[in-house]
């Protein structure tokens, strides 16, 4: 077990029955290997045999019909991680054709949902798009936003810096987790995004891909107090992620509030 606590801030998790079929996908989709096999028994075992004492469950939906169900069933897995001891917070999926935005925003709260999430490659959507500014609108001042960013491949040009830029004008007080390090296979345009007030970041799908130098170059240009530590579960493990983690050159208290501590001021959690 590690010296110092981890909050994961970007994890994923699928209904046993579904979670080999979601976890092939994924790796067709992103041509690459899925460590894990994206159910709550093995995030939850991994995570608590690593030293990991919190997660934060990103949930995605491919249409809009499926964004209740699976909030609620993202809700209920998360009770039984809380039940084996580990902090859980979920951030509920959102949908940019969703005909009834305040029913969504309505279930979430009675789930006591904390945010939502937007994964503009998966849901095929620029994540400046006009139908999703009832999200940002009912987020703005209330709870984080959590958007995947990057991706170099010409037709996901979804989630560029610059679309990140654009809805900061538009909803200045909107708090939002900007995954991978700004850019997932993008990453020379994360600069964009640095000293931009509330944007936060993760260091999921990066220190693998760009190595632990990279990263930490990274991390220091868009802010130490800004970035979060996170595995991207199950694309990654916590026994690899964090051995990768720990080579960034950081100071103890630089790592701490990398690992645990920024996580906390991001959601809002006291301790």
């Amino acid at each position: 077990m590690n010296s110092i606590k981890y909050f994961d801030v970007h994890t994923h998790i699928f209904p046993e029955k579904i979670a080999p079929a979601a976890t092939r996908n994924l790796g067709r989709f992103y041509d690459f290997i899925v460590a894990g096999n994206g159910t709550s028994e093995e995030l939850g075992s991994a995570s608590l045999r690593c030293g990991v004492s919190g997660v934060l469950i990103l949930c995605t939906a491919t249409s809009a019909h499926q964004v209740r169900k699976v909030n609620e069933v993202a809700a209920a897995e998360c009770e039984i991680l809380r039940s084996r001891g580990l902090e859980t917070v979920l951030f509920g999926c959102y949908h940019q054709d969703e005909e009834d935005p305040e029913g969504v925003f309505e279930q979430a709260e009675s789930l006591g949902i904390s945010g939502f999430k937007v994964h503009p490659d998966i849901q095929g959507v620029k994540i400046d798009d006009e139908r999703l500014f009832p999200l940002y609108r009912y987020c703005e001042g209330r709870m984080p936003v959590y958007l995947h960013m990057g991706d170099c491949r010409p037709q996901y040009r979804f989630s560029e810096a610059e679309r990140l830029l654009k809805i900061k004008e538009k909803f200045p007080g909107l708090r939002v987790g900007a995954a991978h390090l700004g850019g997932y296979t993008a990453w020379e345009n994360s600069h964009l995004l640095a000293g931009i007030p509330d944007v936060w970041f993760d260091t999921s799908s990066s220190v693998w891909a760009i190595g632990p130098e990279k990263a930490g170059e990274l991390i220091r240009m868009l802010g130490v107090d800004r970035c979060m530590f996170g595995t991207d579960y199950p694309v990654k493990l916590p026994d690899t992620e964090i051995p990768l983690f720990e080579k960034i050159e950081l100071s103890d208290a630089e790592r701490e509030a990398v690992a645990w501590g920024n996580a906390h001021r991001f959601l809002g959690i006291d301790g």
